[in-house]
């Protein structure tokens, strides 16, 4: 089967991280097609692959997936030795009411902090909304660390759950947000992540 994955700028696209990440760490073969962001062809570009006119896409054969959680979803169903969610049914839950959230919400953090992976931004006076859902998604980490007793990811290995956060993690890291010190382990393993060092350098080569 033929599968190709139609997504945007490395440096801008953080939903396209998102799938991107859960594929490599599945082990999926897959073809990149990298669509250039905010060109005056970009959206006729898009809806060549993508009936939304969105990145990212997934495209396999005969269908389109065209969100990063649908595409996340399929992923783990069609790759089940990846444990893209915990085998706990309880933590699986938790696991993914958290990456939901994630998916639907933050919207004040992401209009206040747009995602980069370039460091020493200074945002604008943070709202008191973007303050909630910051220490919001701190107290999602910790609650993911605690129940799971992870060490490692929020849920133990690397799972949809942290690809779904990861684009924060450099949001905080963009913007210099501090990270309480029981999260800071974590944060350094996401960035340490060897797909994301991955991301991160074929960003650099695509400037």
């Amino acid at each position: 089967m033929s599968t190709k994955l139609v997504i945007g700028d490395f440096n801008k696209s953080s939903w396209s991280l998102r799938a991107w990440l859960v594929l490599v760490t599945a082990d999926v073969s897959f073809e990149t097609l990298q669509i250039k962001l905010e060109q005056s062809e970009t959206r006729q570009r898009i809806l060549q692959h993508s009936p939304s006119g969105k990145v990212p896409a997934l495209l396999l054969n005969d269908i389109v997936i065209n969100d990063s959680l649908a595409i996340s979803e399929y992923i783990a169903g069609a790759y089940p030795a990846a444990n893209l969610w915990p085998q706990d049914s309880r933590i699986k839950a938790l696991a993914r009411a958290a990456a939901a959230e994630m998916h639907s919400g933050f919207t004040h953090l992401r209009t206040q902090m747009s995602f980069g992976l370039n460091t020493g931004d200074t945002p604008e006076s943070l709202t008191a909304e973007t303050q909630e859902e910051i220490q919001r998604i701190f107290a999602i980490w910790n609650h993911l660390r605690d129940v799971s007793g992870s060490k490692q990811f929020l849920c133990g290995d690397f799972g949809i759950v942290d690809a779904m956060f990861v684009p924060v993690v450099f949001r905080f890291r963009r913007y210099g947000i501090a990270v309480p010190a029981q999260l800071q382990g974590y944060v350094e393993k996401i960035l340490a992540y060897p797909p994301v060092q991955k991301w991160l350098k074929l960003a650099e080569q695509a400037v």
